[in-house]
C-alpha cells in the first residue's frame, strides 16, 4: 500500500514536533526541513492544527508545538484519517475512460484488498507518534533538522 503524500508529511511533521523540544520551529522551518512546499506543509499543519495534535502561535515568537493528543495519537488512526475510507482498487471505474470493472457483481478480490487494507491500519493501531521518535529515531531526527 503506498501513502498519499499528504499523509506522509503529516506523520513527518509530527514526528519533526516531537523532538523539537523546547524549540517551536514555524511551518516554513518545517518545510524546509523536509524539503516540501511551503504550500503543502501549511495545508497539513492546518489539518493537525484542526484534529488537535499540533498548536500553531503566530508572530513573534511563534511556531508549532506537539501536543499532548498528537504526542499519543494512534498512528494508525493518523494514516486511516489522511487516506480516507477509500478502497484499494477504483471498481467503479471513477476517473477511467475504461468504466466499471466488469466483474464487479462477482469478484471477490475487493473484499480481499479491503481486508488487507484494514489489517494494515490495525498493525500501525497501537503505535504512536512517540513510540516512532524513540532512539535511534529520534536522535537522527534531531540530526537532519534545523537546531533553532
Amino acid at each position: 500500500m503506498r501513502l498519499l503524500r499528504s499523509t506522509d508529511l503529516a506523520l513527518r511533521v509530527l514526528m519533526r514536533l516531537a523532538v523539537a523540544g523546547e524549540s517551536s520551529p514555524t511551518t516554513r522551518e518545517v518545510a524546509e526541513d523536509m524539503d516540501v512546499p511551503y504550500t503543502h506543509a501549511a495545508k497539513v499543519v492546518a489539518d493537525l492544527q484542526h484534529r488537535g495534535l499540533l498548536a500553531a502561535r503566530r508572530g513573534r515568537g511563534g511556531g508549532l508545538t506537539l501536543t499532548e493528543k498528537g504526542r499519543t495519537a494512534s498512528v494508525g488512526a493518523l494514516v486511516r484519517a489522511f487516506e480516507g475510507e477509500g478502497d484499494v482498487v477504483d471498481c467503479e471505474g471513477n476517473g477511467q475512460a475504461t468504466g466499471p470493472c466488469p466483474l464487479s457483481a462477482g469478484c471477490r478480490l475487493r473484499g480481499a484488498l479491503r481486508r488487507a487494507q484494514e489489517a494494515f491500519f490495525a498493525a500501525l493501531d497501537p503505535v504512536t507518534i512517540a513510540d516512532i521518535v524513540a532512539t535511534p529515531t529520534g536522535p537522527l531526527l534531531l540530526e537532519i533538522t534545523r537546531t533553532s
